[in-house]
């Protein structure tokens, strides 16, 4: 291979060397502390000591070259490229400098008044409710310092804030015994006051549905009681135990709809519509447990102790009776059920078993079920005046609670399932879906939720892709071009690029929130039964 001398003074050495001799020629410059400069690659070798002098062994040509190679690759200049990077923030865990706040908020919880916020500054913001545009907000930074100003430290805002709870607790107490007073004195007096929304609830639609039939069987109920204290009838025992439970569980229905009319509150955002699920579900436990379960317990004394039946001649007029007033509520059920379905467009099962109406359905199937046990109750009763078996009677007893039983099971089922949030017809969030989908700012859209929520109010939830060229092309529509382009041009330093890219990556994310804000109202106004949507950005 190629050998290598070194010279150390006057003594050289002959090294071995197994590659090829490499040129290895470049420009070092050294900085100092003291801002001089060294250039190590460009120093004259003839000057350096001999420890630092390394000569390579070759040929007169080689060397020639080499030395040619030197000086045009020190004449070339050094570029060096610099990355600029914006130095990273440090928020830390809590951050709220940049916060908005409502003026309601403000006043509340840092104790002001509202001539304190008129020297603040104030930011139009897009509004987040459906009946304005934009409403005004404070910077809490602002807020918290008017605060101090005004209050002078923290300790002292914070014995306010208790001294204002406490008023605010004994204002609540003082509330509920004026409440208290004022309806005893309604009570004394008499109400004068205007019908409530509440009450007119109850002279139309499900409400006049329930009101006709509590009046029905209630009535229905004193009859076959009399009837069953006069003949002793087993069978008629049933019916009037069946009158009284369906009287009891549709006045509970009737407590129900009134709940269900109450406004939201702070804790119960969503209303109370589910109150007429939750009374429906007791009225179908009430069946079970009071019409089935006494009208099987009477059916096996009447197998067990047998005993004769006097006349039934009253029993069978006041069954009449009974069957044509029970006829009647349900033909009411049956018309305002058709009418719902039809409104909804769906047919009269599926209103039925998807329990759209919990309240008509349960008086439609309590009087159905009323219709059918007087005709059981009719035919045993008949046998056992006709042969004079009094098993007969008992019989039909044990055969008005196995229906009664099977109306409560069906109600207890289709109920629990409302409660429970079932989804809505694939058909209908198929075109939810499509209308997402067919919008030009959305990409696509995963984890479809659509729950119903009970009386015809659904509540739709969906993870959504958005395409931000499509969000920005559209912010870019409502801008200046020409101004925005000149705007660009007088970017020159990092501070003005931070500040420019501020600016309209904001007002790009209000362009998108107001997107939002749009799919959400499209949504609810193509598909009326959609009150509640949650549209999450991915």
């Amino acid at each position: 291979g190629w050998q290598a001398s070194m010279k150390s003074g006057s003594l050289s050495y002959i090294i071995p060397c197994n590659r090829l001799p490499v040129q290895l020629m470049s420009q070092v410059r050294v900085y100092t502390s003291s801002g001089q400069k060294k250039d190590l690659g460009s120093e004259d070798t003839n000057g350096s000591t001999p420890q630092e002098t390394l000569h390579k062994v070759g040929t007169g040509r080689q060397e020639t070259s080499n030395a040619g190679q030197k000086q045009s690759f020190l004449k070339e200049p050094i570029q060096v490229k610099v990355k600029a990077v914006l130095k990273k923030r440090e928020y830390g865990p809590k951050y709220t400098q940049n916060n908005f706040i409502t003026g309601v908020r403000a006043i509340n919880e840092f104790c002001l008044k509202s001539s304190d916020l008129d020297q603040l500054r104030k930011i139009k913001r897009r509004s987040p409710h459906d009946d304005t545009e934009t409403f005004t907000v404070y910077l809490r930074s602002d807020v918290e310092a008017k605060s101090l100003e005004v209050w002078g430290s923290p300790e002292a805002l914070a014995r306010e804030r208790k001294r204002r709870k406490e008023a605010e607790i004994k204002y609540r107490e003082n509330l509920f015994r004026n409440q208290r007073l004022l309806r005893e004195y309604k009570e004394f007096f008499g109400n004068t006051k205007p019908r409530s929304s509440a009450a007119a609830m109850f002279f139309k639609g499900p409400g006049k549905v329930v009101m006709v039939a509590i009046c029905i069987n209630g009535l229905n109920f004193f009859f076959k009681l009399l009837a069953w204290v006069y003949t002793g009838s087993a069978s008629m025992f049933s019916e009037a135990i069946h009158s009284l439970a369906d009287t009891c569980n549709q006045a509970l229905l009737a407590l129900g709809i009134s709940q269900s009319a109450r406004t939201p509150d702070p804790s119960h955002p969503y209303g109370f519509t589910n109150m007429r699920y939750i009374a429906s579900l007791i009225s179908g436990v009430g069946i079970f447990m009071m019409g089935a379960g006494l009208s099987w317990y009477h059916g096996i004394i009447g197998l067990l102790h047998p005993h004769p039946i006097e006349s039934l001649l009253w029993a069978y007029c006041i069954l009449a009776g009974s069957l044509v007033s029970e006829g009647a509520t349900l033909l009411v059920a049956i018309n305002e059920i058709r009418r719902s379905a039809r409104a909804k467009g769906l047919s009269f099962y599926q209103y039925v078993v998807q329990s759209r109406d919990p309240s008509t359905n349960v008086v439609l199937l309590e009087d159905a079920a009323a219709v059918l046990s007087v005709a059981v109750a009719a035919t045993c009763m008949g046998l056992t005046s006709l042969t004079g078996n009094p098993y007969y009677d008992s019989v039909g007893s044990l055969g008005v609670g196995t229906l009664l039983g099977s109306v409560s099971a069906f109600l207890i089922y289709t109920n629990t399932e409302a409660l429970l949030g079932r989804s809505i017809q694939p058909e209908q969030l198929q075109r939810l879906t499509e209308l997402l989908e067919s919008d030009p700012v959305v990409r696509a859209i995963h984890d479809v939720k659509a729950t119903d929520m009970g009386m015809s109010k659904v509540r739709f939830k969906a993870e959504v892709d958005f395409d931000g060229r499509v969000v920005t092309r559209s912010y870019l529509e409502k801008q200046d071009i020409e101004l925005l382009l000149q705007e660009i041009q007088q970017v020159k330093t990092l501070e003005e690029l931070e500040a420019f890219m501020l600016k309209h990556g904001e007002n790009i994310i209000d362009t998108l929130g107001a997107e939002v804000d749009r799919l959400e109202k499209d949504l609810k106004q193509r598909n009326p039964d959609v009150r509640h949507v949650d549209l999450e950005i991915l």
